[in-house]
C-alpha cells in the first residue's frame, strides 16, 4: 500500500502512475478538496477537518511494507518506527539513520523562527529535478517495500 498525505502534495499523478505501473494500491489522505480518480487502485480518503488528522489516520495504518509520501517530519518519524519506506516529496527518504536528526533540525528551525519574527522567505522551489528524484526514489522503496511485506 501507498500512502499519501495528499494536501498541498505535489507529486500525486507521480504516485499514482507508480502505484498503476506496479500494481500498488494507493491512498491520497485529505481534509477534502481532492479530485476523485477513476483508477480502481485509488483509494481518495477524506479524514475530518482540524490539525493532523491525515496523519493520524495514516499513522495508524502504515507499517512494514508500506511507503508512505509526506513532507510532514513527525508522520514521517511516527511511519518510520512503524517500519515503513518514507519519502519526502523531493524523494528523499526518511529512515532509522536520519530521523533522529531531521527531528531535531525542524524543531531548531521552528526555534529560530519564533525567535526572529521578522524573517522572510520559505522553502526552495519545487522542481523538475526534484519531480524526478521523487519517481525514482517512489520506484525503489515501493520494490522494497515488497520484498519486506508480511506474508
Amino acid at each position: 500500500m501507498i500512502y499519501v498525505d495528499a494536501d498541498a502534495c505535489p507529486v500525486k499523478a507521480e504516485a499514482e502512475r507508480v502505484a498503476t505501473r506496479r500494481g500498488v494500491p494507493i491512498s491520497f489522505v485529505s481534509n477534502g478538496g481532492l479530485r476523485p480518480s477513476a483508477n480502481p487502485l485509488v483509494q481518495m480518503v477524506y479524514v475530518a477537518e482540524g490539525a493532523d488528522e491525515a496523519d493520524k489516520w495514516i499513522a495508524a495504518r502504515a507499517t512494514r511494507g508500506d511507503v508512505v509520501v509526506t513532507a510532514d517530519v513527525p508522520l514521517a518519524a511516527r511511519c518510520v518506527a512503524s517500519g515503513a519506506q518514507v519519502l519526502r516529496h523531493d524523494g528523499e527518504a526518511f529512515t532509522q539513520a536520519n530521523i533522529g536528526m531531521v527531528l531535531a533540525t525542524r524543531d531548531l528551525m521552528a526555534d529560530l523562527r519564533a525567535a526572529d519574527p521578522f524573517r522572510t522567505g520559505g522553502g526552495k522551489p519545487f522542481t523538475k529535478a526534484d519531480r524526478s528524484r521523487f519517481l525514482d526514489s517512489l520506484e525503489r522503496a515501493v520494490a522494497r517495500a515488497s520484498k519486506e511485506a508480511p506474508s
